[in-house]
């Protein structure tokens, strides 16, 4: 879909208020502009560094158990992940790394409720998520989580604001939706000119450039102001240039507003701007 993967140079963008995280679950306000459009590359933080305080009230926000899956080919049973342990804590960056086929996306899916686990268990914020009925983890996703994809998933036929748009006309249903239109018309403007998209609202996936899809995407994941961002490979199909610059949003996300992010990557030098990096090896954490 996309005609390149590079980025139209940013201008500065306005200074806003700052928003804050004020409990468990609470929504956070993602409608404010940074002091620029595109944060200054930070210095990479060590592999060891220890993450920021999360919310002490419940330090771990989302938390996997023994986690088993596998696939079948035919008769054949092909294990992918083997026991999988691992935490994230409230207001956290955590990088999951590892080479292609170890297990990394299909446990971010297990993560977001996208797939169920064969054995173990997953919680989020207290609450057991994995068996939940399929409406009930729609409702989950659709609230509380955020997702970004490597092949961005736009829909085609819809311009740039009405797919950034999407998830709130599946949340609140046509005449709801309809009755409040332009209150969220101007959230997901503002969010598009904080990922510096503002002049292509009206754009199809098709004219915009890889990286303009994916900060769409990247807007499209803020618009229902999750708690938690999950994001597979997001850098996967860019240049490193303009890699960098997502990567950039997604720490800027992190440190301004205390959003938690899981992230996918097998690429090393990305994982260093988190927090924190877990390293998946043969569908296990490495030590």
């Amino acid at each position: 879909m996309s005609s390149s993967t590079g980025v139209r140079g940013q201008g500065p963008g306005t200074r806003g208020r700052r928003s804050e995280v004020k409990g468990q679950g609470t929504e956070v306000d993602y409608l404010v502009t940074s002091e620029s459009r595109i944060p200054e590359p930070r210095t990479p933080n060590p592999e060891s560094q220890i993450p920021k305080s999360p919310n002490p009230r419940t330090q771990d926000q989302l938390r996997a158990t023994n986690i088993h899956k596998s696939y079948h080919k035919g008769p054949v049973e092909v294990p992918v992940l083997r026991g999988v342990d691992m935490e994230v804590r409230r207001g956290e960056f955590l990088s999951i790394v590892g080479q292609s086929g170890c297990g990394k996306s299909t446990l971010l899916h297990l993560l977001g409720t996208l797939d169920a686990p064969d054995r173990g268990e997953i919680h989020y914020d207290g609450r057991r998520i994995d068996n939940l009925p399929a409406a009930e983890r729609d409702r989950l996703r659709n609230h509380q989580f955020g997702m970004i994809f490597q092949f961005y998933h736009l829909l085609p036929e819809l311009n740039t604001l009405e797919n950034v748009l999407a998830p709130l006309m599946i949340r609140h249903g046509t005449w709801s939706y309809l009755a409040r239109r332009r209150q969220f018309k101007c959230k997901a403007k503002e969010l598009l000119e904080m990922v510096g998209l503002g002049h292509r609202l009206k754009h199809r996936p098709r004219e915009l450039s890889g990286g303009e899809m994916q900060r769409a995407a990247i807007a499209r994941a803020l618009v229902t102001k999750p708690c938690l961002l999950l994001a597979d490979e997001p850098t996967g199909n860019l240049d490193t240039s303009t890699g960098e610059e997502i990567i950039h949003i997604l720490r800027d996300l992190n440190d301004r507003r205390n959003l938690t992010i899981v992230m996918v990557t097998h690429d090393r030098s990305i994982a260093r701007q988190a927090d924190r990096i877990v390293r998946l090896v043969e569908g296990r954490i490495a030590e």
